[in-house]
């Protein structure tokens, strides 16, 4: 990871992977991240659009871990740190309680929220050329690769997520567009998705966390020098600039 080197992917040089073998590489490289003096804020989910998954090829989502070195609070990208970039749009979460499954309902989702931001998820893979199946990019931490959120953070309460749209442009030209409607339905059902699963592995979903809960628009290829920007009304805007 640390030296930019993509790999086979794992599905093919390990046929018999399963989804548990899979988050448990992820689990594992988390450990080294955190060993190395990084710290678990927040998690995020990965392949919740249709478009997204028809573009993978993957049918099911994912989820990952966002740590502080992730997080680029200036909307700077330093693509040296990075494989092959692709730009995401999302709408964020910060949880004001716990939430632990299996039984999260999207209205305690709602209930948990303290409040909303607009972002970008960088995603990036350390698989060659793309090449993902499911277990590939569980292993590869949902693919994640660094975030961006907005300025400004709102009360989730008033707002319907899944009519929440966005507009993303690429060097000033109008990119894609998209609502919270192709995640799942609306976003707070990725969480509450997201919620039960780790109630599944015991894996703890705390106040304070940061979520990512899924792109509304097709992933955009990104390279040094591009800038992209995302307009949310209701929500707020972002601006990922790529170094």
């Amino acid at each position: 990871m640390r030296e930019r080197r993509a790999i086979a992917p794992i599905s093919e040089t390990d046929p018999g992977i399963e989804v548990d073998d899979a988050y448990r590489i992820s689990r594992a490289f988390m450990g080294l991240r955190e060993a190395a003096g990084e710290r678990v804020i927040g998690k995020k989910i990965g392949v919740t659009s249709p478009a997204v998954q028809e573009m993978l090829g993957i049918d099911q989502p994912d989820f990952g871990f966002l740590t502080d070195a992730m997080w680029c609070r200036d909307g700077v990208v330093d693509t040296k740190g990075l494989i092959a970039p692709r730009a995401e749009a999302e709408i964020g979460f910060r949880l004001n309680s716990d939430l632990k499954g299996p039984g999260v309902t999207p209205d305690d989702v709602l209930a948990a929220t303290e409040s909303v931001m607009a972002c970008f998820e960088i995603v990036d893979s350390r698989i060659q050329d793309w090449r993902i199946r499911i277990c590939d990019t569980i292993a590869d931490n949902a693919s994640c690769g660094v975030f961006i959120l907005s300025g400004d953070e709102v009360p989730v309460s008033g707002l319907e997520l899944k009519d929440v749209c966005v507009t993303v442009t690429k060097n000033g030209k109008f990119l894609s567009e998209g609502s919270g409607a192709s995640v799942q339905g609306a976003p707070e059902n990725a969480v509450a998705w997201l919620a039960n699963t780790l109630g599944e592995y015991g894996i703890p979903f705390q106040a304070g966390e940061i979520i990512l809960s899924g792109s509304l628009v097709p992933l955009a290829d990104a390279a040094a020098g591009d800038v992209f920007r995302l307009s949310m009304p209701g929500v707020g805007e972002a601006e990922a600039r790529f170094a």
